[in-house]
């Protein structure tokens, strides 16, 4: 026989095998039927315990879009601006806008961070509102969690053996550079920062332009006090972040304006005193001294006159470059809790009756290999009946 000839039968067999490969898979799991279950029935307890024991969880979101003033501004202001002899076509301190896409990375700003664990917080169990980060790191607030708990002495263990082994880190005090300040996180700041970001979160749709900032929290009304911040902050840094060039340029044309008005102003009153003292101009020299003063006057006046043209400028600038992030759907208490103790039973069992199916191939492998574990497992001969 030919080599074409077995191999075309070699593929004719093929999809043949495949299936009675796929049945017989079908057919080990019901052996273990009883296994699979028992398996899943324990995950299913385990399941209702965690449920029944897990501390509730709302969830509180802004959906908003991203604006720029400029456009919305652009006519009026040009109108306005033209009466005062200002061209805002020629403003320099225009810019594009920030991208969306950077929005996710200002929630990794160190100062955005720290500015939101030490919001306060009105919680329904304390009187006074209180700061994230008491919340989560103060022992007099943040109480005991048994889930957490006991999720960090299983699942959680090697690495509690790992930091066990490497120490706690000494927090570092902030150097000085250039006669800044570098920032740095203390122990509980570092925590609180780490929870915050699972607590915290941005999402962008860019097919359909909005962008979603979402909140979690155990208590309804201070998930959306969470939220309603976490989007302040939110605005406030863009704000900064995209005006600072034309903020900057603006107090500089500030400085320069107080100066040529406290110039101009000085040689307004000479000259007036000067006219005061000098009614009738007898000699040359008064002539002269009177259009030396006057030449000054209008000199400072035209000065004066165009820094005040330039400031008014540099605010429209600064106006026009502020983003706005108008809301389309904004922050509102939630009604239900998001994490539902059905959600969370149905969960863990799927999650049982996978890794009972995994452990069945498992076993029969580790058989397969001679180990001598587990013990009471049986597996199926080449006949087709287990030993």
């Amino acid at each position: 026989m030919s080599e074409e000839i077995k191999d075309k039968i070699v593929e004719s067999k093929a999809p043949q095998e495949q299936e009675i490969d796929l049945i017989a898979l079908v057919k080990r799991l019901w052996d273990k039927r009883k296994y699979i279950i028992r398996v899943t029935v324990g995950f299913m307890v385990l399941g209702l315990v965690v449920a029944l024991c897990s501390k509730p969880v709302f969830t509180a979101s802004c959906t908003f879009v991203p604006q720029s003033s400029k456009k919305a501004a652009g006519s009026s202001l040009s109108s306005l601006a033209a009466m005062a002899g200002i061209n805002l076509n020629d403003m320099a301190g225009g810019g594009e806008s920030l991208s969306p896409l950077v929005y996710p990375q200002i929630l990794d700003n160190v100062d955005f961070q720290k500015d939101l664990m030490y919001s306060k917080i009105k919680f329904e169990e304390w009187d006074e509102p209180i700061s994230l980060i008491d919340y989560y790191t103060n022992p007099d607030y943040s109480g005991f969690d048994l889930i957490g708990f006991v999720l960090k002495y299983t699942i959680g263990l090697p690495g509690v053996v790992i930091g066990a082994i490497k120490g706690e880190s000494e927090p570092l005090e902030a150097p000085e550079t250039d006669g800044k300040k570098l920032i740095s996180f203390s122990k509980d700041e570092y925590e609180c920062a780490k929870i915050l970001k699972e607590k915290v979160t941005i999402t962008l749709d860019e097919k359909k332009g909005y962008i979603t900032i979402q909140a979690e929290l155990g208590e309804q009304v201070a998930v959306a006090q969470l939220a309603q911040r976490a989007f302040d902050l939110l605005q406030q840094y863009i704000t900064e972040f995209k005006i600072q060039k034309a903020q900057a340029q603006m107090e500089f044309i500030q400085g320069r304006f107080d100066e040529t008005k406290a110039d101009f102003e000085t040689k307004q009153l000479a000259l007036a005193e000067f006219k005061d003292a000098n009614r009738v101009i007898s000699s040359a020299t008064v002539r002269t001294k009177l259009d030396q003063l006057t030449s000054d006057y209008n000199l400072a006046n035209t000065i004066y006159t165009e820094m005040a043209k330039q400031l008014l400028q540099a605010g429209i600038q600064v106006k026009e470059d502020t983003p706005i992030l108008t809301p389309v759907k904004p922050v509102a208490i939630p009604y239900k809790k998001s994490n539902s103790r059905a959600k969370i039973l149905i969960i863990w069992t799927f999650l049982g009756g996978i890794m009972a199916c995994g452990s069945v191939f498992g076993f029969d492998w580790l058989k397969g290999q001679g180990s001598s574990w587990p013990k009471r497992w049986e597996v199926e001969n080449n006949n087709g009946n287990e030993n």
